[in-house]
């Protein structure tokens, strides 16, 4: 009987040979936000919604922890007020120990769309302290004094007092770049997700030339990690570099 691959008596895609492409991990320059752009943005994530339901208004904290403090989504979702310090001068302080991801109802033993979880690529019980500048010292003590914290204090939280879903945040999100930023910056990657706040303040320390281990730290991630993704972030190091080994040197002249 002839063969079902014709003469060549096998299967002709054994001979292909294509390998994945490889997905960058890095984070692309196009959506980091410059202090000035950030700084408009949490501003016009006041003005969406009415006032009374403060679609926006409650937000804005939330926005500031990502952007001010470097904290993920999840993070902030999940912060609760006593495991805050906040002087009313200088800079505080988080405890975090403790993330809110969105996952859906399917996957929660409780049955919420979120799920209660410890840090990521950490143990279960450990906790990361990070400091917060006055900032956003000033955004969590406003918030506190304007809408309080819901039954296990939670800062962050829907009318209802449940957990923020992510949809309503991310919509939120998307107005207030409309208000915030011309149109052709709207058009553009820039900040095109909340997530994207929180590439801004690691960038900008790194270029700063706070050390990078520090960063690492209070971002939650590795030095190798930390480096890889914001490689195409960094303008000037060099020259900081550069400047820092002349200092040293000129120490022993």
């Amino acid at each position: 009987m002839r063969s079902t691959w014709g003469s060549w008596g096998e299967n002709p895609i054994t001979a292909v040979r294509w390998q994945k492409p490889k997905v960058s991990n890095q984070v692309d320059p196009r959506v980091v936000a410059n202090p000035e752009q950030a700084r408009n943005l949490l501003a016009a994530v006041s003005y969406v919604g009415g006032y009374r339901r403060a679609r926006g208004r409650r937000l804005v904290g939330l926005f500031a922890a990502m952007y001010f403090g470097g904290l993920r989504s999840a993070e902030a979702i999940g912060l609760v007020e006593t495991d805050l310090n906040l002087p009313e001068q200088g800079w505080g302080s988080a405890l975090l120990h403790r993330t809110r991801p969105s996952v859906g109802k399917q996957w929660t033993d409780s049955g919420e769309t979120h799920d209660d979880r410890g840090l990521k690529n950490r143990p279960v019980e450990d906790v990361r302290r990070v400091p917060i500048p006055p900032h956003l010292v000033c955004a969590f003590r406003e918030h506190l004094a304007t809408f309080g914290t819901a039954d296990d204090g939670r800062l962050f939280f829907s009318e209802k007092g449940s957990v923020i879903p992510s949809s309503p945040y991310y919509r939120v999100w998307q107005e207030a770049r409309l208000l915030a930023l011309p149109p052709s910056a709207a058009a553009s990657p820039l900040a095109s997700r909340p997530y994207d706040l929180r590439h801004s303040p690691l960038s900008t320390w790194l270029n700063a030339g706070v050390d990078p281990t520090e960063v690492a730290e209070r971002a939650g991630n590795s030095v190798e990690v930390l480096l890889t993704r914001y490689a195409k972030c960094l303008d000037g190091r060099q020259d900081v570099a550069n400047r820092r080994i002349k200092d040293l040197l000129r120490e022993y002249e």
